[in-house]
Order: C-alpha cells, then structure tokens, then sequence
C-alpha cells in the first residue's frame, strides 16, 4: 500500500516538517560524496549498538560521537528510495502532527521519537555490529501521532495489483493499523533477517502514541500561538467538498464555502465538488472582493429539480478562517 494524500487540511505551514525534509535530503546530498568511504561514514554517524555496549569496539570512538550519532544516525539513508519513502510518509503526515503540537513541540516530538526508537532497536540488538539508519523510526513516531489524532481521516491509497494500479480511500485508523501490523509480522517473521530496524519502527509508533498523550497534560506556554500568527496559510484548499442541504420542499440548496481574511478582502476563485451518490461534479466559484462573515453566494440553477418547477439556486454562506 502506497499513501497519495490525506483529507486532513492543515490550516499552518509545517515549517519544522519541511525543514526536517530538507535536512535529511541535505544530509543525502553529503553521503552522495562519501564514495566508497561511506561503510566507515555509516559506522560514525550511525547508531551502532556495540558502540555502546562492547569495550573493545567503543573505545575507538569519542564521547561527543558518541551521543551525536544517537542523533545524527536518524537523518541518514540506505538508498534514494529509502530516502523517498521516508520523506514522502514525513510529507503526508507531518504536517498535521506538526499543527496539533506546534512547530517548537512537534520538533521535540520528532527528537524523542527517533530516540526511543533507537533505544528499542538497541534493547532487542544490544551487540549488533550492524549501523542502524534512517529516519524511520521519527516518522513511525508521526504516524502512531497521526493514528490517535486523526482516525476518521481518508488515505488515498495505491494498492497494485499485479500492474494495475487500484486507488481506494482508506480511514487513517485502519490504514496506519494495517501499517503497524505489518511490522510486527517482519519483526517475528522472515522479515526480521532483512537488515530493517522493524522493532525501532514499533518503538516509534508507541511512542507516538504515548507522546500525544502526555501533551496534554503538559500546560501551554503561548509559543505556539505566537508562532501560529506566522505560519497560519493566507489562503483556504482550492478544490472544497460542500455538502448541500435543502429545507422541506424548497427548491434551493443551502451549504457553506471557507475563505481566508485576506481571500475575503481581495477575491478569490474556487473549486467546489457537491458529491450527489456515486457523481462528484466539479463547478468553478468566484468569490468577489469584500466578503464578510456571513454573506451568501447564490449559485443560479444549481439547486433542486422538483415536479412542475424550475430548478433552484444554490445558497453558499462565506465562512471566513482566521479572520482578523
């Protein structure tokens, strides 16, 4: 199963998620120069448990390596791909992790998760030789976040079969479920010979679960509010779901459309879909300049159909986010 996208509209940009994603292709970029030098990089900068655990093998590294690659070991990567899957699952679900802890806790969070998930992998191989690496660990963390923040939302998932590719929605709980489970099956499996770290990915992802749970007992110090006024987003999703309702034998529609403050002051144009059974037609809106709070859109013969009558119109009232 391959994610695409989430239905999860995040209303902040994750700063701290794309610069974790920057940082870790960065640090690809640099092992790109390694050469062959690069199993003695991976032996530095990686997190190798008989570092810790075997004399004769830790004394050939310092103290400060010593805790630097418990950190650094979590930026590197095996492979392009590797680096791609990594990034790609930090992408989807990054960004609303990040909005639910805000950018300062969602770093922390980030750091802990890659710690513990270490620390498992390092409890379970405490004299391997073998350099453990990637990011993996972290990202399990976000998406254990993600399973008990955001159930209900959608994964639009690739599921290929054979060569053709199959694209279903997918609730979060059960995708991230299915995810889980299939570490534990390599873990006790065939899978545990493979060189991945399947128990750092399960430390992860109990760890955050049990991070998000311990936030909110942490009380709230006003840095992310303060940080939230820069990265709240200017503008709302493009493409909208409205679900239209009418009233008793009225031929109109009623819903409701989001913009943004600065949308409402200077216009904007959107995309909206009004799913009717199996049938999700797209229709262009255009939203004028000066909106408020309230006013209503009318969208002429876009509304019901009833016996003898022509059709109604359709009614969207402005929902303005983050108005100032």
């Amino acid at each position: 199963m391959i994610p695409i996208r989430d239905n999860q509209i995040s209303d902040c940009v994750p700063v701290v998620t794309y610069g974790l994603m920057t940082a870790n292709i960065l640090a690809w970029l640099f092992q790109l120069q390694m050469g062959p030098g690069s199993e003695t990089f991976y032996y530095i900068y990686g997190l190798v448990p008989a570092k810790y655990s075997i004399p004769e093998m830790s004394r050939h590294f310092s103290v400060f390596n010593h805790v630097f690659s418990l950190f650094s070991y979590m930026f590197l990567h095996g492979g392009f791909w590797h680096l791609l899957g990594n990034m790609w699952s930090l992408y989807i679900f990054g960004d609303n992790v990040e909005a639910h802890f805000g950018s300062v806790r969602f770093l922390g969070f980030y750091v802990l998760c890659g710690l513990i998930s270490g620390a498992f992998h390092f409890g379970l191989n405490p004299f391997s030789m073998v350099p453990t690496i990637g990011a993996s660990g972290a990202i399990a963390g976000v998406m254990g976040a993600y399973f008990l923040l955001y159930p209900k939302a959608r994964i639009l998932t690739l599921v290929p079969i054979i060569i053709i590719p199959w694209f279903i929605e997918i609730p979060a709980f059960i995708f991230l479920g299915i995810w889980f489970f299939l570490q534990f099956l390599n873990a006790a499996g065939e899978g545990a010979g493979a060189g991945i770290a399947w128990w750092a990915h399960i430390g992860g992802f109990i760890t955050g679960l049990v991070l998000v749970k311990l936030n909110r007992r942490v009380p709230a110090t006003g840095t992310r509010e303060r940080i939230r006024h820069y990265t709240r987003k200017q503008h709302t999703p493009k493409l909208q779901t409205i679900v239209a309702t009418p009233t008793d034998n009225d031929r109109d529609l009623y819903g409701t459309i989001e913009i943004s403050s600065l949308e409402a002051l200077t216009g904007t144009r959107k995309l909206i879909t009004i799913p009717w059974g199996f049938s999700k037609p797209l229709y262009r809106v255009t939203i004028p300049p000066g909106m408020r709070e309230g006013n209503r859109l009318r969208l002429a013969g876009m509304g019901r159909s009833l016996s003898g009558q022509p059709r109604g119109d359709m009614f969207l009232t402005i929902r303005i986010k983050n108005a100032i």
